[in-house]
């Protein structure tokens, strides 16, 4: 494998143990927002650095640099592999056929078509790109990964258009060793996919598509079933375009680098990407979107990382736990993660940790959790966007749950659920927020309407899950109002920028 290119360094491997914690009341005013210096536990419980990063533009700055391959390629200088049974037949010396595996051990621009069965290897040692054109190739391996790059400097996946492809591993690899592949489609180089024709990925024995570099999916259509995760990019996943849908056991899309600096994120630049995980669907030490559309269909958690920058984008989550969840990307120190939690317990509680943040400057996020919706153990910010948050109905999660200070300055946010672990932003928070309980719980369909001391209608909502509580800010909102909050006719008076009692908020640093 051969070593990342490196801008400046953004973090260390991550070793936070935290805590969902107990409640208060409102948001603390002593901390600041997000990217300035805050006090807090994190200076001896984390060994990740602290980021002023605030936007997407600026973590990828930090970050290590992704290598997107280029797909185009001259015509004239593609070289045929006619892919039958469990050979192949090509007049480059760089190809080699022998006991089911097709060889190919020079860099240049290869087009694959027709089925094999057995294992197509990359292993070129030379500098220079392996292209592998896909144009209607079908690859089944019944002892190993279809697909297994063992050396490249770099290599692009490139769907002909028009084109249907697949890839099928073994149900149990004969190679099991740690250096062994653990994908039906497994580079050890860096790896783009791309082009305009159709890929079908199926892991019976692991992983769907791994890249132990890094991975750009640039193009195509491609769907990825799997018994363990989705797609993994270790330095980095990058989705710029394309359509991907992914079905997997574990997570669907993941970067696990958590020790070297500036590695170890997802990031979602275009496309559309489908998700139905029973892990996290969405994983990386940073989880960065700055457009596309992501719809989580199912999952554990829909997004979890240490950073989660939101720009831009078209983002439904679903979730049996938390929708977005900031948090320790060391598995072994993360204690946050039972639906419905402790009976008293939850997030909010404990001192924030500094390495951990969640900021949204823009899209539009629909999430639906029986979780927390929006849970930083760390800080979180909103700038903008327009975000609804329909969250969980039992009294151990919260539709909002922030350890640190929680400062809304920009955008919409409309967050229902349960009023037993009700979190409420910070309290000098530049735009202005309502948040109320209410005395009974309200069923699914009811509307919500906000007016003004004068009448006017503010915001008007019809609620898809039952809730008991409700958090509500945008531009319209002036802190000290006074505004009137009716479910279904039944109105309450509330304060803007007034906690609600026995309401939760961050403690801050």
């Amino acid at each position: 494998m051969r070593l990342p290119k490196l801008r400046r360094a953004l973090a260390a491997t991550v070793a936070a143990a935290v805590l969902a914690g107990c409640g208060s009341t409102a948001a603390s005013d002593s901390s600041t927002s997000a990217g300035t210096t805050r006090s807090s536990v994190a200076d001896t419980t984390s060994a990740v650095s602290v980021t002023d990063a605030t936007t997407v533009a600026d973590a990828l700055a930090d970050n290590i640099e992704v290598d997107a391959g280029d797909t185009s390629y001259d015509e004239a200088d593609v070289v045929d592999v006619s892919l039958a049974d469990s050979s192949a037949t090509s007049d480059s010396d760089a190809v080699t056929s022998e006991d089911g595996t097709v060889t190919i051990t020079a860099a240049g621009t290869y087009r694959l078509h027709g089925e094999l069965a057995g294992q197509v290897v990359v292993d070129s040692a030379a500098d220079g790109v392996v292209r592998l054109v896909l144009d209607d190739a079908t690859i089944t391996s019944e002892t190993t990964s279809a697909i297994n790059v063992v050396d490249a400097e770099s290599v692009v996946v490139v769907l002909a258009d028009g084109s249907d492809n697949s890839l099928t591993d073994a149900s149990t690899y004969d190679d099991t060793s740690e250096e062994a592949s653990t994908g039906a489609l497994y580079s050890t180089a860096d790896l783009t996919i791309g082009g305009s024709g159709s890929l079908t990925v199926t892991g019976n024995a692991n992983n769907g598509v791994v890249g132990k570099d890094g991975l750009v999916i640039s193009g195509g259509s491609i769907e990825v079933t799997s018994v363990d995760d989705g797609i993994i990019g270790k330095d980095y996943l990058v989705v710029s375009d394309g359509d991907v849908t992914i079905d997997s056991v574990d997570d669907g899309l993941k970067s696990d680098n958590t020790t070297d600096a500036g590695a170890g994120f997802v990031l979602v630049e275009g496309g559309s990407i489908q998700i139905s995980s029973q892990d996290d669907a969405v994983k990386g030490v940073q989880v960065l979107v700055s457009g596309g559309a992501i719809d989580v269909a199912g999952s554990n958690e829909a997004i979890e990382g240490s950073l989660i920058i939101i720009d831009d984008g078209d983002i439904e989550l679903h979730s049996a736990d938390d929708g977005i969840n900031v948090t320790s990307s060391d598995d072994s120190a993360a204690t946050d993660g039972t639906a419905g939690g402790q009976p008293g317990m939850g997030g909010g509680g404990m001192e924030a940790d500094d390495s951990l943040n969640l900021v949204i400057n823009g899209g539009t996020i629909e999430v639906w959790s029986s979780g927390d919706g929006l849970d930083s153990n760390g800080y979180a910010t909103i700038t903008g966007g327009d975000i609804t948050v329909y969250g969980p109905t039992s009294d151990g999660n919260g539709a909002l749950d922030v350890n640190g200070t929680f400062a809304i300055t920009g955008g919409t946010l409309m967050a229902t659920g349960s009023s037993g672990m009700m979190v409420a932003p910070s309290t000098d928070s530049a735009q202005g927020w309502i948040a109320t309980a209410l005395s009974t719980t309200a069923v699914a369909g009811s509307e919500v309407v906000i007016t003004d001391a004068d009448g006017t209608e503010i915001a008007a909502y019809t609620v898809a899950k039952d809730f008991a509580s409700v958090v509500y800010s945008s531009a319209d909102i002036e802190q000290g109002a006074t505004y009137t909050l009716s479910v279904d006719g039944t109105e309450i008076a509330v304060t803007a920028g007034d906690a609600p009692a026995g309401g939760r908020g961050p403690m801050g640093g």
